[in-house]
């Protein structure tokens, strides 16, 4: 079985950036094992949305609209992670982000979640 760790997020103030990381340990330590990773947002009360794909292999991603041009992900070869830069952030990309083995709302493993908060 693969859990997934995150690490960063916080409270920060408009404008300011974060870096989420992920990885993974369990049945695998490489979450690069993984054709792709989703990056997943949840604001309280909306729904779960996917806001990064990323293809591990050559590191080409997909962002939705929301965060297109202020979030971008990486990978990083040698320590087997993941990361969720944030920069420029608003009050609305206040949420819980989740990164997760698959790009589907069905993804098998999903870390547990780091919050982050954006406030004046």
């Amino acid at each position: 079985q693969v859990q997934l760790m995150q690490s960063g997020g916080g409270l920060v103030q408009p404008g300011e950036s974060l870096r989420l990381s992920c990885a993974a340990s369990g049945s695998t330590t490489n979450i690069l094992d993984y054709y792709a990773i989703g990056w997943f947002r949840q604001a309280p009360g909306k729904e779960r949305e996917r806001i990064i794909c990323m293809n591990t292999l050559d590191g080409s991603a997909w962002s939705a609209d929301s965060v297109n041009g202020r979030f971008t992900s990486s990978r990083d070869n040698v320590k087997n992670m993941v990361y969720l830069q944030m920069n420029g952030l608003k009050p609305e990309d206040t949420a819980v982000y989740y990164c997760a083995t698959e790009c589907s709302d069905h993804a098998r493993n999903w870390g547990p979640g780091t919050q982050v908060t954006v406030s004046p």
